[in-house]
């Protein structure tokens, strides 16, 4: 309708509405169905079946669903064919894609309910509407367009209004704007291009009455609202993976490719061994031993790692106050290379705090107490506090910094209050843009007076140098993005009482106070941190650009080339000049839910990883389209929370960082296990072909190999997804979206360990150098494999070329879970025979084997030193 930019009469007639006698019972129904009802339907919850089938698109559940796949494939074509079988495999891959799915819906689960916990307190808010010419209260829910809706102090707007009247009306719109100063409403027509932050005869659902009243005519319900529009947009955003899930699914593609490769490979030599005796039996043969080495190629335990993994972090989160509602979050909040950061409520306070109080320095002490009752008793607003002295105020957040600064202060403002005998009030209007109060004191009449720098200074008996001066002192305070209010008195007669213009001329002039919505005092650490961890932020704000641009400097996050725009500068743009602008831009002042939107996926597809934060209804875009969306707990409006993936509890910036800290420990852990299990797979791929194209035939039963991949999969490989977070972790540069989970030092470390372990395997298969006899090679071959790969469990808790010695014995969880893995294979070879297909060992053979198993740690720690000496890096 864009009411805002036609007259208020206008509106009304074209609803046909009547502004005394409002809508009748049949003009509701009829725009009712008309306009539709005021309801927004929030998110409904996902039904358990739609969360598994979308924990099983996960890249890594994906390749272990083919497995598994090719699994029973291979064994239904034994069992029909008569081979013997190995059912047990299926159930080994069945139970780690259960585990990885229960894990993900438990933990995921948990921060639901917390999430729940949040926002329990459902509003049921009642407001008064003109029906029938009486003045009725109704349910939020009953309102339509058309309703002449009465509003006060104190009111939250259920639905927009075009206002119709308007008595000294003022609101707080942060929530929707992310304009944290209050804003006074008028019911004169804008211009058609005015935007949202600007329209002042217009009120939004989700904002707050906190001066006034007024009335006004509902012109948009529900999903038409401008909440309801960001509510909607919300709905229809399509989110994209997150940086691991990309990589994980990227890595599985090539695991695929190279385990199907190698596949191919091993059944065509197969076939050139048989030097031409073709039979069913004998290609069949061939054929499943090339898909069981695919199933071998496949780290089954990855994705139940990296589930476990995550839900621990997700654990340890909740105790650095972050709620994560989404596990990957976890890692992804760690490879943020952009934070596009809201103002109000993130950044800073959002609440109103006097920075500085500037006394008029004058011979007559007396002016103190002028200006003390000024902040008391000219006033319209009050403190709410609880019995240990917290809250907040009620009325104009300007008038109520002024009283908590005084409460702070131990000055009792309602004392005050009751000794002024107040005669007169001249509420503030925005046309004289001044407030004024008149008090009988012990037979004299005091005018006291406060409002606009220009307008008291003009009101005041001042001199042009003396003007000029406090003029100066002022514009400091006014570049630091502060609110200025002057204030001053006058003695009167009693017959000028009731002429208030004349009471305020000649005027003694008093100080003045400057007022901001203060930074969060960990902010300007938390940006240090950033820098040093080359985070780059953006702050995408409601404000003005002159409070935007002072809080940037503040934060010292303005560079010399970097600029300061607001939205209506970008918004026109076309993509490829807003991809080439978008780079420098450090502050989006006038900001609109979809400029941030904009915003944020233009910088996602400039391959940044992008983390958003907001506490408002125009965040909630930004939020849900971002890799990372972050709410404020506390003062986070529900709509912010339900888009995001990430809850700060205290509502600190800070926070943050320490969730980026914990995210990049995290994404190491998992390269640490990620490197550990492409290693085991690529040693029993290799041993695997090797003795095949040995002529020894397959070295390990199906069986062993599964209990290999288990038990590899398992407790070494979960105790380095634990390692502790790494000091240097906050100086290094974010790892890049594009960059691979497996970097080129670890293909090193997979390749040559893996090449490594199994030439010590295949030397032991040729020539038994450990000894024992025939029948005990089988079980020392199944044994050796399995120590050299506990052994390397130590050689990948170091990413790179660094020596793994000085590190070795730190990690006491990582010594225990190798003794008890050593305690297992003992078990398993000296008593699982029957299952397994083992012999016992003797313990001279028990001890040559853990001799040769160090190998795997003195080989690898020469080829780092090697590496260290030719700069290879990571």
């Amino acid at each position: 309708m864009k009411a805002y930019a036609q007259e208020y009469q206008e509106v009304l007639s074209k609803l046909c509405v009547n502004q005394t006698q409002g809508l009748n019972e049949d003009e509701v129904n009829t725009n009712r169905k008309l306009y539709g009802c005021n309801q927004v339907d929030s998110n409904k919850k996902k039904k358990l079946i739609y969360k598994i089938l979308e924990n099983m698109k996960e890249p890594m559940v994906l390749i272990l669903l083919v497995a598994l796949s090719m699994t029973i494939g291979v064994n239904l074509f034994k069992y029909f064919n008569g081979y013997e079988t190995e059912f047990i495999e299926c159930v080994g891959i069945g139970i780690a894609i259960v585990l990885t799915i229960v894990i993900t819906l438990v933990m995921e689960g948990r921060s639901e309910k917390a999430f729940e916990l949040l926002n329990q307190m459902k509003e049921d808010i009642h407001v008064k509407v003109i029906r029938e010419g009486d003045v009725k209260l109704i349910n939020q829910s009953e309102v339509v367009v058309g309703d002449i809706m009465l509003v006060q102090t104190g009111d939250k707007l259920v639905a927009d209004g075009r206002i119709i009247e308007s008595n000294e009306l003022q609101v707080d719109e942060s929530m929707l704007t992310g304009e944290s100063q209050a804003i006074y409403k008028q019911i004169e027509k804008c211009s058609i291009d005015t935007v949202i932050a600007e329209r002042n005869n217009m009120l939004y659902s989700g904002s707050f009455i906190i001066g006034g009243t007024g009335k006004i005519i509902i012109t948009e319900v529900g999903a038409h609202t401008e909440f309801g529009k960001i509510a909607e947009e919300l709905g229809s955003s399509n989110t994209t993976q997150t940086p691991l899930q990309e990589k994980l699914q990227k890595l599985g593609k090539i695991i695929t490719v190279i385990g199907a490769g190698i596949a191919i490979l091993t059944f065509i030599l197969q076939i050139l061994l048989l030097n031409g005796q073709y039979t069913i039996e004998t290609i069949s043969e061939a054929f499943v031993s090339s898909i069981v080495l695919i199933v071998a190629s496949v780290p089954e335990g990855l994705s139940t790692i990296v589930a476990a993994s995550l839900a621990i972090n997700v654990i340890k989160l909740a105790k650095q106050n972050t709620l994560v509602k989404k596990m990957v979050a976890c890692e992804t909040i760690g490879s943020t290379n952009i934070i596009c950061s809201d103002k109000t409520g993130t950044l800073t306070e959002n609440k109103m705090r006097v920075m500085n109080i500037e006394v008029a320095k004058k011979e007559d002490e007396a002016l103190d107490d002028y200006l003390l009752r000024n902040m008391c008793i000219n006033s319209t607003a009050d403190l709410e506090l609880d019995d240990e002295g917290q809250g907040g105020f009620i009325g104009n957040p300007t008038e109520g910094a002024l009283l908590w600064h005084l409460y702070e202060q131990g000055i009792a403002y309602k004392k005050i209050r009751e000794e002024g005998k107040v005669q007169y009030v001249q509420p503030f209007s925005s046309e004289k843009k001044r407030m004024t109060t008149i008090i009988l004191d012990q037979n004299q009449w005091i005018v006291l007076t406060k409002g606009s720098p220009e307008n008291i200074l003009n009101c005041c008996q001042l001199t042009q140098v003396e003007q000029e001066q406090i003029e100066a002192k002022m514009k400091v305070y006014q570049q630091k993005a502060c609110r200025v209010i002057a204030f001053c008195h006058k003695e009167v007669a009693a017959a000028l009482v009731e002429n208030c213009d004349a009471c305020n001329e000649t005027m003694i002039y008093d100080g003045f106070v400057a007022i901001a919505d203060p930074l969060r005092k960990e902010t300007f650490t938390a940006v240090e941190q950033c820098k040093e961890a080359s985070i780059e932020i953006k702050m995408l704000t409601g404000d003005n650009r002159i409070t935007a641009q002072a809080i940037a400097t503040e934060l010292d996050i303005l560079g010399e080339n970097d600029l300061v725009v607001e939205a209506r500068e970008v918004e026109g743009l076309d993509e490829d000049k807003f991809k080439e602008i978008l780079p420098h831009i450090r502050v989006i002042a006038r900001s609109t839910p979809l400029i941030k939107m904009r915003v944020v996926n233009t910088l996602k597809q400039m391959g940044n990883v992008v983390a958003v934060t907001g506490d408002g209804i125009n965040d909630a875009p930004a939020l849900k389209n971002a890799d990372i969306g972050i709410a404020m707990g506390i003062s986070g409006t529900e709509v912010s929370k339900e888009a995001s993936d990430m809850i700060l509890l205290d509502d600190s910036f800070s926070t943050i960082i320490k969730a980026v800290e914990w995210g990049r420990g995290l994404y190491d852990n998992f390269q640490r296990f990620i490197q550990f299990q492409l290693t085991v797979n690529i040693a029993s791929v290799l041993v695997v072909i090797g003795a095949l194209l040995l002529g020894f035939g397959t070295p390990f039963t199906p069986l062993q190999l599964l209990w290999i991949n288990i038990i590899m999969d398992g407790p070494p490989a979960l105790v380095l997804g634990l390692e502790p977070i790494q000091k240097d972790l906050m100086k290094r540069k974010p790892i890049s979206r594009k960059a691979s989970i497996v970097s080129k030092g670890m293909l090193r470390s997979i390749i040559r360990n893996g090449i490594m372990i199994a030439f010590i395997c295949l030397l032991q298969n040729s020539l038994n150098f450990i000894g024992g006899t025939n029948t005990q090679g089988a079980s020392i071959l199944f044994t050796l494999f399995t120590i050299c790969q506990l052994f390397n469990a130590f050689n990948s808790r170091k990413l790179g070329s660094e020596s793994i010695i000085k590190y070795g014995f730190q990690n006491s969880k990582m010594i225990g879970v190798l003794i008890l893995t050593l305690g297992l294979q003992v078990i398993i070879t000296q008593f699982g025979g029957t299952l397994f297909n083992t012999v016992p060992l003797s313990l001279v053979i028990w001890l040559k084997i853990l001799g040769v198993g160090l190998l795997v740690i003195i080989l690898d720690e020469i080829s780092r030193w090697i590496e260290r000496e030719l700069d290879l890096g990571i």
